[in-house]
């Protein structure tokens, strides 16, 4: 099992990622996406990632208490680019 025991500050950047097992939690300024699987086993391993996946959900929780929060964050902005390889 793959734990990565970095420090992870919800919305605080846009560059840390967060790895329990497969499960990558992956920080923005305005969200954290979640992508990839991790199985829980019962065992000493699956105890490990489920404490870090709660301390991680955990300190997002506590970072959205923090904010004053709008009902729902409009769509990012999606700028077509042209092709540099062109």
């Amino acid at each position: 099992m793959k734990t990565k025991k970095t420090a992870f500050s919800p919305f605080a950047n846009e560059a840390d990622v967060l790895e329990v097992g497969n499960l990558m939690l992956e920080n923005r300024v305005d969200r954290v996406t979640v992508s990839g699987d991790v199985d829980l086993t019962a065992d000493r391993q699956g105890l490990a990632a489920a404490r870090r996946l709660h301390e991680a959900l955990g300190a997002i929780v506590a970072a959205l208490e923090r904010r004053e929060l709008p009902d729902k964050l409009p769509p990012p902005q999606v700028k077509t680019v042209g092709n540099p390889f062109a």
